[in-house]
């Protein structure tokens, strides 16, 4: 397994993964690695948001379960993708994370 594809698979798990893929990155600048922190940070960032999402009553729990279920789906075809060697975006926002976090890594 080469480093950029462990920098890639690492930052998917958990947040302290994200930092030590993020700085791993760092030292030796990788676009393998750079996409998929990117995607990692993005699922992060949507989890956030919906953790907020989640404390309006009724519909914000709804939205927070549909939520849920698309977030982990998310999360698990990004770290397919990194295993795979591969750099397809996550589901549904995977572009725009792209788009959105381009300065950051």
């Amino acid at each position: 397994m080469e480093q950029k594809q462990l920098v890639g698979i690492v930052s998917y798990i958990t947040v302290i993964g994200l930092i030590i893929a993020f700085i791993l990155n760092q030292q030796q600048k990788d676009a393998f690695g750079s996409f998929h922190i990117r995607q990692s940070l993005g699922v992060l960032v949507s989890g956030i948001a919906l953790s907020f999402v989640a404390m309006v009553p009724i519909v914000g729990w709804i939205l927070a379960i549909i939520g849920s279920l698309l977030l982990l789906i998310m999360w698990l075809m990004g770290l397919l993708s990194a295993i795979k060697g591969e750099t397809k975006p996550v589901p549904v926002l995977g572009d725009k994370f792209e788009e959105w976090f381009q300065g950051v890594v």
